[in-house]
């Protein structure tokens, strides 16, 4: 991982600068209005970008609590990514991915079997490549249906797995759901993610369940989950249940230890498939290369991306060898497929970013400056941080108001002060009031306490 010496940033007396501001007019009067949002106070435009720093067009210089989405774990332009990069340019930058495919592609399948159900001891895997997180879904759930003719999918509240169509129609937060649900199938039904710190069951609020009191409540939880899981399952035909380890996008919820394992006996009995959505979690994200290996729970399928590239859009789905034969023999024209499937400029990135994914130190990297970064933030005294939570470097500060309800305006100031002082985070969770942190990994002890030293003025900002 690239290391760059750390300089910490200084206040912005002019964020965004007179070049973002030309490109967002520019930008404005050509893209949809609902993609970027422009204004006096937003965006910045990223120029360059190494290790945890990024520049903006106006030279301005920032530390990046995000990784771009999670995508740059490894640290922005990674020396053997960007290596791996320009060897592959100089040779072949498109193949013929089903039809002529390059030899690139070949390797990245081998790895990432090798990576999962090979270390996992299962008899062996296979793989569909695609470009996005949504492609990765949407094979799995094609999968899914082709092996056990069953089209039900079992989703969970605050569920996030893309927005194409089919991985529109498997999430579960309502903002992207509700423009298009006329357009939408009715093949996933979504159950209570164990949420803890608001359960769903109401344990904490002590009135659901006798004898449970939070944070020692897990039995009762996945108890009742269980039941509403088979109440499902008997009312129609459900092929598998689709799940994130951690819940990224709806708010970095980690679930009771026992939830995994419970899903995977529930899917072992039902004859279901487990499918597990690591595109976000994936790649040394919570400290362990797949998050699903902190309970030991191997999943029928793995929907793999973001970091799987450090910066391309390459994504994978890969399945036990026996599930993923449930897709007829290719004869000579694939069912699931696209142009730039496995491109060789993303597979060769690829395999430069896995080769730095396993070897061990990036994990106790990983770990480490998790573990400062918790203690870092479990010092800061501001009655508006409601729950810390999270594993490895995926982690959320949960911000409440007065009464304890979820309050969404105090992130959009946080985020927009930690701007103004050189720092990029991003809002998230199912209400909008969770700040979400997932930095590259090699953040640095320094870069961790100037962010939690100014994290309470910000989220007070206003």
């Amino acid at each position: 991982m690239v290391k760059v010496p750390s300089v910490l940033p200084e206040l912005r007396t002019e964020v965004p600068g007179p070049r973002s501001r030309e490109y967002a007019e520019r930008l404005r009067a050509v893209e949809s209005r609902n993609v970027t949002m422009t204004g006096a106070d937003w965006p910045i435009f990223w120029e360059r970008a190494e290790g945890v720093n990024v520049w903006d067009a106006d030279g301005n210089r920032f530390l990046d609590f995000t990784s771009g989405f999670g995508v740059a774990g490894l640290g922005h332009g990674t020396l053997p990514v960007r290596a791996a990069l320009a060897a592959q340019a100089d040779k072949l930058m498109h193949a013929m991915g089903d039809v002529h495919p390059a030899g690139v592609k070949v390797e990245v399948c081998e790895v990432l079997v090798r990576l999962t159900y090979g270390r996992w001891g299962c008899a062996g895997g296979k793989v569909i490549l695609g470009n996005s997180g949504s492609d990765a879904v949407e094979a799995a759930l094609k999968t899914s249906l082709l092996h056990s003719g069953k089209p039900g999918v079992i989703v969970f509240e605050g569920a996030y797995h893309g927005l194409g169509y089919g991985a529109l129609e498997a999430s579960a937060l309502e903002f992207f759901r509700a423009p298009f649900r006329r357009q939408l199938g009715s093949f996933a039904v979504s159950v209570p993610f164990p949420y803890c710190y608001r359960c769903p069951f109401g344990i904490r609020a002590g009135f659901a369940l006798e004898g449970a009191d939070f944070p020692n409540c897990c039995s009762g939880c996945l108890e009742e989950l269980q039941k509403r899981i088979r109440v499902e399952i008997r009312k129609r035909e459900i092929g598998a249940i689709l799940v994130e380890p951690i819940q990224g996008r709806g708010g970095d919820v980690v679930p009771p230890k026992d939830f995994l394992p419970l899903l995977r006996r529930i899917c072992d009995e039902e004859k279901i498939l487990l499918i597990a959505d690591e595109i976000y979690t994936g790649f040394n994200r919570t400290g362990r290369i797949f998050a699903c290996e902190h309970s030991g729970v191997v999943p029928d399928l793995i929907c793999l991306g973001k970091a799987l590239t450090s910066g391309f859009p390459l994504s994978a789905c890969v399945g036990r060898a026996d599930v993923m034969d449930a897709w007829p023999e290719s004869a000579g024209e694939a069912l699931h497929t696209s142009t730039f499937l496995g491109n060789p400029l993303g597979c060769a990135m690829a395999l430069a970013s896995l080769r730095e994914h396993v070897k061990p130190e990036t994990a106790e990297t990983v770990r480490a400056a998790g573990r400062h970064l918790r203690v870092a933030l479990e010092k800061i005294d501001s009655p508006q941080i409601g729950d810390i939570r999270g594993t490895g470097l995926l982690v959320g500060i949960e911000l409440v108001d007065s009464g304890g309800q979820p309050d969404h305006a105090a992130v959009g100031r946080c985020v927009l002060a930690a701007l103004r002082e050189g720092v990029l985070l991003l809002g998230g969770g199912r209400y909008g009031n969770v700040i979400s942190l997932s930095p590259p990994f090699s953040l640095q002890p320094e870069e961790t306490d100037f962010f939690a030293s100014r994290l309470a003025g910000w989220i007070g900002s206003g």
